[in-house]
């Protein structure tokens, strides 16, 4: 790999990783935010689901700009947001304050992960992407290790508002590494309108290609089982089983290192199967972890450790199935990356968002809920994928006549 395409894939993986990074190292806060708002752990949660929320509606927003200014000025602008928003999320006096400001703070720093996708479809070949999607992976995932370790430390020792100082500190660096490292990949484009008329049936063409849709739905509710995950895992792990901030930080970046591991080997699979196969049997899987997950919380089957291995096998098939139905998805598009890009992303966070306000709806003191909508992800991701590659077979039928 030489120099300039390994600083792109370096720069292109820490943008992606400030969405986990920014969930990541305030995990593990929750009680003390509680506490020092004077708020309940269920109130603090609405802060993860805001940030959700900011990053599925940015996103949106950031696509059509990224096709017509370019790759560089929307994520400098967004990146300026961030850092500021982060900034005010580390003077907060309230909860309101907090979910508002974690809102707008998801409105920045989304940018950074829809851009990489489009820079990736502008930048390799298709049979390239999903190897670089591994990599980027690879680079995403030191985040949910290092982060949460790191998190609670400082929460531990300068109290919770120094992890959004922390934030913000991460926001300035990649703003200088944008600027001054971070070339361009696409011209802007003055033939994209910008007008709601123009920019609306846009996204409805890209929502209503058969391809995108299996693929970007699949995996979307993959990736919504993750985050029923995140939402539920500082109770479950904190309360349920009392492993203290620290402890939880070492769980959670072990668990981590199942989606890091399996990302790697997916480059290894891509070189004797085909993404398809892949997302094939990677969703079975996931379904029946999710499945065995949901009936042993329901029956109290599952001790501290058994919990732990199974989300760590859940969480290998999240490495798999991301890169390849990512890939899968933007195939049928070049000039339309970046919406294509920040439709994907959006339907993403929007299922995740949704996944995390639906635990924290339904908690009742039990690791059933983060369970249960585990599983409920993993078998409609499932059921999307097989009935989109039927209809996607007999296009290709009908196409061949």
């Amino acid at each position: 790999m030489n120099n300039n395409r390994f600083l792109l894939i370096l720069i292109l993986g820490l943008l992606s990783a400030i969405g986990p990074f920014s969930i990541d190292t305030y995990l593990s806060g929750f009680p003390s935010i509680a506490a020092d708002l004077k708020v309940t752990v269920d109130d603090v949660s609405y802060s993860l689901s805001s940030f959700f929320i900011g990053i599925s509606v940015g996103q949106l927003i950031y696509g059509p700009l990224l096709d017509r200014f370019g790759r560089k000025i929307p994520l400098i602008v967004g990146l300026v947001i961030y850092f500021v928003a982060s900034v005010g999320c580390a003077l907060a006096t309230s909860i309101e304050m907090l979910i508002a400001l974690r809102f707008l703070q998801a409105l920045g720093g989304c940018v950074g992960m829809v851009a990489p996708r489009a820079i990736v479809r502008d930048s390799f070949p298709v049979q390239e992407s999903a190897k670089i999607f591994s990599t980027l992976i690879l680079i995403l995932g030191v985040s949910p290790i290092i982060a949460p370790t790191v998190g609670s430390y400082m929460i531990t020792a300068m109290g919770w508002h120094s992890v959004f100082w922390l934030q913000g500190g991460m926001g300035l660096l990649l703003f200088l590494a944008v600027v001054f490292f971070l070339a361009e990949s696409k011209n802007p484009d003055e033939s994209i309108s910008l007008k709601p008329q123009h920019i609306i049936p846009s996204f409805f063409n890209i929502f209503r290609n058969p391809q995108f849709f299996t693929y970007a739905f699949a995996g979307s509710m993959v990736s919504g089982g993750v985050y029923a995950y995140l939402s539920g895992s500082p109770f479950v792990f904190m309360k349920m089983y009392h492993v203290t901030e620290q402890q939880y930080g070492w769980i959670f970046g072990f668990l981590a290192g199942g989606l890091i591991l399996s990302s790697q080997l997916n480059n290894f699979a891509l070189k004797t199967f085909r993404s398809e196969q892949i997302v094939r049997v990677v969703l079975t899987t996931q379904t029946i972890i999710g499945c065995v997950l949901c009936i042993g919380s329901a029956f109290d089957w599952l001790n501290l450790y058994s919990m732990i291995m199974l989300i760590f096998l859940f969480l290998c098939c999240q490495g798999f199935s991301f890169p390849n139905a990512s890939a899968l998805s933007l195939v049928p598009f070049s000039k339309e990356a970046g919406r294509a890009s920040a439709l994907l992303g959006a339907i993403q966070m929007g299922i995740g968002s949704l996944s995390a306000a639906l635990v924290g709806a339904l908690s009742d003191g039990t690791s059933l809920p983060m369970t249960a909508v585990m599983a409920a992800c993993a078998v409609l991701g499932l059921t999307i994928f097989r009935v989109g590659r039927m209809i996607l077979e007999k296009n290709d039928k009908v196409a061949l006549g």
